[in-house]
């Protein structure tokens, strides 16, 4: 792909594209912005990475993206207006941070439904291509189009002291995020919220007895398992479906070569590369975390149906009877497309979980 006939395709898609407060899509198309609030070794960045490295690869570098990790560009919160307003072309989203702006989405946020986080990102495929209310509430309402679902992989429950049932669990304050404040509350425990960076001195100070919905990449890279060193499956299935989006008016004026690109990437995540890239990431955390002290545990197949049954239904009724209704969405269509989803994809799910991982040695 030529420079020069690069740049007349990306010239001719922005004729009369512009829109005040967007970037030009001239612009755009060679120079785009990724904005993320979390660091580049977090979970779901090393997806991110991937993808924005391989499309600029493979546009023969006419494709330039900058990169502002960390919260650099938008602060926590911020980033959904962001991509909507044009301030950032792609950002990452994780929805619960969002919950009054994204009510349909909340619909894919629970445990204990399923096993694999490789599946869970088909299925909110599935579920934002045929349910035409969650791809309104990005694409019209926000103005943004998903370019892939992503996780936050697995979530273990993050201990300062073993325990030996889920009894153990009742007076223990447990930081949590969004719904797993459902399965800490569930479980008997007290939810605290909290921000991330504040976490690690609460657990030294004793504030806090452990941390649940911190992916485990997360959990090792803030060095939790220093002050808490026991990290516990307790069969609760993958965590925290995301979004990494692009202004919707910057995607549809894309020049068609580089969309192609970007859709053929996409759906090599989709096709492998996402159980891939983080297969390898889990395993070399899970000996980094195994050399510095994490005791990894499991509760039994009785505990695990246990919490099962005590955090489902109810956390998806709790969806349906109050924030469905609010938004005008049919809560049972959409949960009962999830269950079929899930029924589909479910099974094919290879991903292994790190407690899985930690006992193949």
């Amino acid at each position: 792909m030529k420079r020069r006939n690069f740049l007349q395709t990306g010239a001719a898609a922005a004729g009369g594209a512009f829109i005040m407060g967007a970037p030009s899509i001239a612009s755009a198309a060679t120079s785009l912005k990724f904005d993320s609030y979390v660091s580049d070794s977090a979970g779901p960045s090393w997806i991110d990475r991937w993808y924005l490295d391989e499309l600029e690869k493979r546009t023969n570098g006419e494709v330039e993206i900058r990169r502002y990790w960390s919260g650099s560009l938008n602060k926590v919160g911020e980033h959904l207006a962001a991509a909507r307003d044009g301030t950032s072309e792609i950002t990452l989203i994780a929805p619960g941070y969002y919950q009054a702006e994204l009510p349909v989405t909340r619909g894919l946020e629970w445990y204990f439904r399923m096993n694999r986080a490789d599946a869970l990102q088909r299925v909110c495929r599935e579920v934002y291509d045929n349910f035409e209310p969650l791809r309104a509430e990005w694409e019209q309402r926000h103005r943004s189009k998903v370019l892939y679902w992503t996780n936050w992989n697995y979530a273990p429950l993050v201990l300062r002291e073993p325990i030996n049932s889920l009894e153990d669990l009742k007076g223990k304050r447990i930081r949590g995020y969004g719904v797993a404040t459902d399965v800490i509350e569930a479980l008997g425990g007290t939810a605290i919220p909290m921000a991330a960076p504040e976490v690690y001195p609460a657990l030294e100070r004793g504030i806090l007895d452990g941390v649940y919905g911190f992916d485990f990449v997360t959990a090792v890279a803030y060095k939790l398992h220093e002050i808490a060193p026991h990290f516990y499956d307790i069969g609760d299935g993958p965590h925290a479906p995301s979004a990494v989006i692009m202004n919707k008016q910057v995607h549809d004026n894309l020049p068609e070569d580089v969309r192609k690109v970007s859709d053929e990437l996409i759906s090599e995540i989709y096709g492998g590369q996402f159980s891939s890239i983080y297969e390898d990431v889990l395993s070399r955390y899970v000996d980094t975390a195994t050399a510095e002290g994490v005791r990894f545990a499991t509760i039994s197949d009785e505990e695990k149906q246990r919490a099962r049954d005590l955090v489902q239904p109810a956390q998806i009724d709790k969806w349906k009877k109050e924030v469905a209704p609010q938004a005008g969405v049919d809560g049972d269509a959409m949960q009962s497309m999830i269950d079929d989803a899930i029924a589909k994809f479910d099974p094919e799910g290879t991903l292994p979980r790190p407690y899985e991982i930690s006992k193949r040695s």
